[in-house]
């Protein structure tokens, strides 16, 4: 049950990640007639101009970059990019059916919003390994090897494909045009920094101090169900003068809470400590990158 419950959960959060996007651009970009960056920008301009749906346009260029993220980014990557690229374009194809008027008259409203919602999405899709595709898989690759967040990534990628709109709506006076562009520029920085934000706060990670007599109990489910390493060490209690052992393990913040499950379930008197750290880098953490 715990095993199909670890394997289920990463998608089901992909999911609701993927929500927030394809909602952010068939709701508040789309419909007021703005673009932005990523693949999602590209299907719009396409969108614009020739009237083939989103989802189409951006599950075709998406298909092209499956191959690089297999390859770079390994086999399991792969897989939930693909589940990424299959569930984002049913969302987009069925949400821009369903969405024909902007939520807001405003366009600066709707930037905001737009990408506030959008940099969310895609940072939970990150935080599960998944990707929405497009320059979210350049932007992974990069992250892998510098320490270049994927927001910055992303912001420098999409400045051309914004720009190109003024090529591309040439329905539309070069006034209007320059409008789209300052719009899609400002949805894209919000989605940048919005990104950065969530990435940040799921990797903050803690570090706990469990004091039981059970320790070995405890040891070994953190290891089993959460994949964290826990080390053993001797103790000396001053005031009852008992010898102890203490766990140190180090995990993320939002892990936290199945630490407390578990040792709630084996020790109702367990001592916890728990403090924050600037960083944890080696296996399961962050990377020392050059």
């Amino acid at each position: 049950m715990w095993k199909a419950y670890k394997f289920i959960k990463p998608y089901v959060v992909i999911t609701f990640g993927l929500l927030l996007y394809v909602t952010a651009w068939t709701t508040f970009l789309i419909p007021s007639g703005m673009t932005g960056g990523g693949v999602s920008g590209i299907g719009a301009l396409v969108y614009f101009a020739t009237g083939i749906p989103v989802g189409l346009t951006y599950f075709v260029i998406n298909i092209f970059l499956v191959g690089l993220a297999i390859k770079v980014l390994g086999a399991n990557f792969g897989v939930k990019t693909i589940f990424g690229i299959i569930m984002a374009s049913i969302l987009f194809s069925v949400l821009q059916k369903l969405i024909t008027r902007p939520l807001f008259d405003d366009k600066f409203m709707s930037a905001i919003i737009g990408g506030m919602l959008s940099g969310v999405g895609i940072g939970i899709t990150f935080t599960q390994g998944g990707s929405s595709g497009g320059t979210d898989i350049i932007a992974m690759i990069v992250s892998k090897y510098r320490n270049i967040s994927p927001g910055r990534t992303i912001l420098f990628c999409d400045v051309f494909i914004i720009a190109s709109a003024f090529v591309v709506m040439l329905d539309k006076t070069p006034i209007e045009r320059l409008q789209i562009i300052v719009y899609g520029y400002v949805a894209m920085a919000i989605t940048a920094y919005a990104i950065d934000a969530v990435l940040s706060g799921s990797r903050q990670s803690v570090q706990v101090f469990v004091f039981s007599k059970s320790y070995g109990d405890i040891a070994d489910r953190v290891t089993k169900e959460l994949g964290r390493g826990v080390t053993v060490i001797d103790g000396e209690g001053w005031y009852s003068k008992e010898r102890q052992k203490v766990l140190i393990t180090m995990v993320r913040k939002h892990e936290l809470s199945d630490v407390y499950r578990i040792v709630k379930e084996i020790d109702h008197d367990a001592f916890i400590s728990v403090s924050l750290v600037m960083g944890v880098y080696g296996n399961g953490f962050e990377r020392i990158r050059a």
